[in-house]
């Protein structure tokens, strides 16, 4: 398979990287990268010993990573989609929903294989943390919570909710295999005109809430990146950069009869699951995907009922409101 990384930026040089240790292992045959900066692709291609181009219309390969900026990927991926190019689009899929799903469908109309770079998907302790909640360890979920805490200069081209929470939108979604019933959301911009620097999502899960605090603007915790979950027997914590540990607290709550109350609390357990590297499991599974003509873990449709999700979040700040979420638009799911 020949293989290509259009878009060599902050986060698309680890797809370079990647895909050059895939093809040194002998599972990619070719990779050549993309970059309309000439300078910054000639950099990279020299590095890895890779071919190189500037314009994504020239990149003839089987399978591609694009991760350009979100503002230009329906064109890219729809040009790409439609000259035969199985695609991995990195997150968010599109900024809006009627975006998102023109790629997915032009990805259905041409018969390719189209995978999102939820990445946390393939995150160690989430993995592991995936088969507590369906094996019911924690027992009924009541309630996650997520912070993503940093203190950087917004981005000039998306605020928080897109470029941070869209991690955890998906990663509740993942957990809790299914999707929210309402959402209320709430944002701050101050620095940049309509950059949110600073958002607040709740969403609802029938009886299961979901709590999302993103922001580039608290300095007191250094770089914050947690998830908590809390079922009706015990809860779990991860901290995402130690991505290979999960602590889990045994408790509960019993009702004594007559309004009396009684905690259990265990303290934490600490559980290490086997490390790998988060990106090269998913490139790894959306070339399997394309192998098999079937969907990645995270399918373009996902990808799509994430940005209505977003989508809607944000009209919920706009309105001041808090919005239903009726069942999301849907396509075939390829399995074979």
């Amino acid at each position: 398979m020949n293989y290509g990384i259009v878009g060599t930026g902050y986060w698309g040089k680890n797809h370079v990287r990647v895909a050059s240790e895939l093809a040194a292992d002998g599972v990619l045959d070719d990779v050549v990268v993309c970059d309309v900066d000439r300078e910054r692709a000639v950099e990279l291609a020299e590095r890895f010993d890779l071919d190189y181009c500037t314009d994504y219309r020239d990149v003839d390969v089987d399978a591609a990573s694009l991760a350009t900026p979100s503002t230009t990927h329906e064109q890219i991926a729809t040009d790409l989609l439609a000259s035969g190019t199985d695609l991995l689009v990195e997150k968010p899929l599109a900024l809006d929903a009627d975006a998102a799903w023109n790629i997915v469908e032009t990805a259905e109309e041409y018969d390719r294989t189209l995978g999102v770079g939820h990445i946390f998907r393939y995150h160690p302790a989430l993995t592991e943390l995936k088969q507590w909640i369906d094996d019911g360890k924690l027992g009924e979920i009541k309630y996650l919570h997520t912070a993503r805490f940093a203190f950087e200069v917004p981005r000039e081209t998306t605020g928080v909710l897109y470029s941070l929470a869209v991690h955890d939108v998906d990663i509740y979604n993942y957990l809790l295999d299914r999707q929210p019933t309402r959402v209320y959301c709430n944002r701050d911009s101050h620095l940049r005109d309509g950059i949110d620097e600073t958002a607040t999502v709740e969403l609802e899960y029938g009886d299961t809430r979901g709590v999302i605090h993103s922001s580039w603007q608290i300095p007191v915790f250094g770089k914050r990146r947690d998830l908590a979950v809390i079922g009706t027997d015990a809860a779990a914590y991860v901290d995402y950069p130690s991505d290979t540990e999960i602590e889990l607290y045994e408790t509960s709550v019993a009702d004594l009869g007559d309004g009396q109350l009684e905690l259990r609390n265990d303290g934490p357990t600490v559980h290490e699951m086997p490390e790998r590297e988060p990106l090269k499991a998913e490139i790894q599974s959306f070339i399997d995907a394309t192998a098999a003509n079937r969907d990645p873990l995270a399918s373009g449709t996902i990808g799509a009922q994430t940005v209505e999700i977003l989508e809607r979040a944000k009209h919920s700040d706009e309105s001041d409101e808090v919005l239903s979420l009726s069942p999301t638009n849907s396509l075939t799911t390829r399995t074979s």
